[in-house]
């Protein structure tokens, strides 16, 4: 029988995917939630949070023996209010304790001092320990234990938890230690606000700023700090970051009023994150370095869905210290990053994949409507491409958001469409065809006459039905 010095009801640090360690409490799972395959794994509530996840044994400590290491290591204010709410439910379990009248049985625990003697560990049961469910032996009444997975059975308590995440999922880049440099960041749109809540869960000191000044208050709660225009907070951090929806609004933040561009000092660095062709992005680098600046175009690969797990692809190019010193802010942000060369190249390789992904999308749209028109069940039609050769996340969720008709912006279909647009002029400044693409972006410009500009992408559907 395998043991594990952990019971129901203990307080531990917890290290759920690439998120700093959090404390939290060990509860027992819902009975219809399986445990992860091949981890030996407790299932733990996390405090100040409606998060609870399966973490695996190495990722827990006991909470006092490790308490003061994890206060030092994160000085977060969500942090924080989590330890507030674990030393608050000391101090009631504390006086519950004192109010209570021991009884027989625990009298009969006591060792010769009076010291209660400490609870049995929980146990994790094995299948051939499957002897201990049926009576006899077991700790508890067999009606008490339940299975959680055919492989191991933990004998504890139900507490209906249902707020579920998966442990491990995002675990890629393992521990971070955020940089020491204060971070900036312009933009909070479906990008920027995933970004920002990242940066902030690990531990990143951040000033933010959106023209739209109201979308910064969540990110005040959660521990940010505010800037009154793009000037301040460049003049206050030493990265900036910017994520915005086009070249238009990319230029206005560093050359208008209050802009960016006020703000730099020799040494600053500043990342521009936006989707923006390379000519604008030459423009910014040479303007940012003409005041001693340094320049870093980081754009990047997702959706909001990915932007808030933080599983963003990175493409950067430009000054290669500036990449280096965000090295922390890319982990927290994205699962993986790529250092293309010299300013510009990032932008042209953003360009080519959104190209090729807005126009897989339009074909997607066009096979469903095709389906549906020759009186082919359009359901029948995903199940197939999902077990074929073209099988991805990306084609079912989008074919599912039509079929159920839910077009939730994930990335906006005005900013696909001006991304086709970018990508067409950059193989016109080459005499390099791009036929494809062009009779895609026929079909956005439809939609977006349709009023789904600011719908998903996968909006496009209605243009083949209009």
């Amino acid at each position: 029988m395998a043991t594990v010095h952990l019971r129901i009801g203990d307080l531990v640090w917890g290290k759920l995917g690439r998120y700093p360690p959090w404390p939290g409490k060990v509860v027992s799972p819902p009975k219809d939630l399986k445990k992860p395959r091949g981890k030996k794994c407790f299932f733990v509530k996390f405090f100040g949070t409606e998060d609870h996840a399966w973490i695996k044994v190495e990722q827990l400590k006991p909470y006092h023996p490790h308490k003061e290491e994890m206060l030092k290591s994160n000085k977060g204010k969500r942090f924080q209010q989590a330890v507030d709410a674990v030393e608050e439910f000391l101090k009631k379990g504390k006086g519950k304790e004192q109010g209570s009248h021991s009884s027989s049985d625990d009298k009969k625990s006591s060792d010769s001092k009076g010291r209660k003697a400490p609870a049995k560990p929980m146990k994790i049961i094995e299948e051939d320990d499957e002897d201990l469910f049926k009576g006899g032996s077991s700790d508890k009444p067999a009606s008490s234990m339940e299975p959680i997975s055919k492989r191991l059975k933990v004998v504890e308590e139900d507490t209906r938890s249902t707020s579920i995440q998966a442990a491990d999922s995002t675990a890629l880049n393992g521990s971070i230690t955020p940089t020491d440099k204060r971070i900036g960041f312009l933009g909070l749109g479906l990008m920027g606000s995933g970004v920002v809540s990242n940066l902030l869960k690990m531990g990143h000191v951040v000033t933010v700023w959106n023209r739209t000044a109201e979308k910064c208050d969540l990110f005040i709660q959660e521990g940010a700090r505010l800037g009154r225009t793009p000037a301040e907070v460049v003049s206050m951090c030493d990265i900036t970051f910017s994520c915005v929806s086009d070249p238009k609004a990319a230029r206005d933040l560093v050359l208008g009023p209050s802009g960016v561009l006020q703000g730099i000092r020799p040494g600053k660095c500043y990342v521009e994150m936006s989707t923006i062709d390379p000519e604008t992005v030459a423009e910014l680098s040479q303007v940012i370095t003409s005041r001693g600046g340094r320049f870093l175009e980081a754009p990047v690969s997702g959706s909001q869905q990915l932007s808030n797990e933080g599983m963003l692809v990175i493409l950067a190019a430009g000054d290669r210290s500036v990449y280096e010193d965000c090295s922390s802010c890319f982990q927290a942000m994205g699962k993986t990053s790529f250092f293309l060369g010299e300013a510009g190249h990032a932008a042209r390789m953003m360009l080519i994949l959104n190209m090729v992904q807005g126009s897989f999308m339009a074909t997607i749209a066009e096979g469903l409507t095709l389906a549906q028109a020759t009186g082919q069940s359009q359901q029948t039609f995903l199940d197939i491409l999902c077990q074929g050769q073209m099988a991805s996340a990306f084609l079912d969720q989008k074919c599912q958001n039509i079929l159920q008709g839910n077009f939730k912006p994930d990335y906006y279909l005005k900013h696909i469409q001006k991304d086709l647009r970018l990508a067409i002029s950059m193989g016109d400044s080459v005499n390099h065809p791009t036929p494809m693409a062009a009779a895609a972006n026929e079909v956005y410009k439809r939609a977006k006459a349709l009023d789904q500009s600011d719908n998903d992408m996968s909006a496009v559907y209605r243009a083949y039905i209009h």
